[in-house]
């Protein structure tokens, strides 16, 4: 079956959710944010674009969410291709502030 359209579960949603904990603040509220309007629509595609962008820094993570940085301008190698996947970019689009739903 297709990942891209395939709803993700309620155990995979609380798995997911459990991993976007963060040590920021103000990333953990975007995430929140980002919950509150999509988890009724979460794909499997998307939580692993969320799963790939929950491997960066809290501080590379903030930069992308505040769009003070795009994915190919992260100084670590594995962060760049992390959050380079086409799922994580997907998502880095509905996470950024100004992100309209769907």
């Amino acid at each position: 079956m297709d990942m891209t359209h395939t709803l993700l579960d309620q155990r995979g949603l609380s798995k997911l959710r459990w991993r976007c904990r963060r040590g920021l603040l103000e990333n953990d509220l975007l995430i929140e944010r980002f919950f509150l309007r999509h988890e009724a629509t979460l794909t499997v595609s998307q939580a692993k674009g969320l799963d790939d962008l929950m491997a960066l820094s809290d501080n590379d993570l903030l930069d992308l969410l505040l769009k003070r940085k795009e994915p190919d301008q992260l100084s670590d190698s594995l962060a760049k291709e992390s959050a380079s996947t086409s799922e994580a970019l997907e998502v880095l689009s509905l996470l950024r502030p100004g992100a309209t739903a769907p």
